[in-house]
């Protein structure tokens, strides 16, 4: 298998697995911001998980576009999307399906 297609395969477990957690919240709870950020930071070791994440989220933005650019990938709003919809999970491995793929087919 290409390295390319394991990192598409890496997206399904990427989308499934937060969502996996966040449904059951939101059902219980609804879209409640101010309780998600409140319940995200309520504890140390859940605020280092929450900025970890933060910061990771912000870094794959700027690789995204300036990577995304450099290589002229298509439709790089799509891990932006993904990013931004559900995580760093889901928007990495997206991009870097994206990024190897252009690879793949050589660079123009």
């Amino acid at each position: 298998m290409k390295l390319r297609h394991w990192y598409l395969l890496l997206c399904l477990p990427g989308s499934l697995l937060p969502y996996a957690q966040l449904l059951p919240w939101l059902v219980e709870h609804g879209p409640d911001l101010p309780r998600f950020f409140a319940e995200l930071f309520s504890t140390r070791i859940g605020a280092f998980f929450g900025m970890d994440v933060l910061v990771s989220a912000l870094v794959l933005l700027v690789f995204i576009a300036s990577e995304g650019r450099r290589l002229r990938v298509r439709r790089l709003w799509a891990p932006v999307v993904a990013t931004l919809l559900v995580g760093v999970s889901l928007g990495l491995p997206l991009f870097l399906y994206q990024r190897q793929a252009k690879l793949d087919a050589g660079m123009p």
